[in-house]
């Protein structure tokens, strides 16, 4: 029972968090319109910023008690986190190289 709640806890903060910041960050990809053709890397680099703070925070306040709960390696993290902000950045690159 507890896997089964913690995993609507996963789906809860993935939806309504990347909708959070989705709200502030899609009208920043409509300015242009050539990035809003792109703004789907943007949800990539989003997500991939929740995954680090679930694996790296949200996992140990949560209902599951398994023992495979650890952080991902700094540099994991570091590599993850960094790729997130290029894709969340690519959108406004990818324009202004087309223009």
């Amino acid at each position: 029972m507890r896997v089964l709640v913690e995993l609507l806890r996963i789906v809860f903060l993935f939806i309504f968090g990347g909708a959070l910041v989705w709200g502030v960050l899609g009208p920043f990809y409509h300015v242009h319109p050539i990035s809003g053709e792109y703004q789907w890397l943007g949800v990539l680099g989003v997500y991939g910023i929740l995954f680090v703070l679930y694996r790296n925070r949200w996992q140990f306040s949560g209902w599951y008690k398994g023992r495979v709960k650890k952080k991902r390696p700094r540099r994991m993290t570091r590599i993850i986190v960094f790729a997130s902000v290029l894709l969340m950045a690519s959108p406004w690159v990818i324009t202004t190289i087309n223009q």
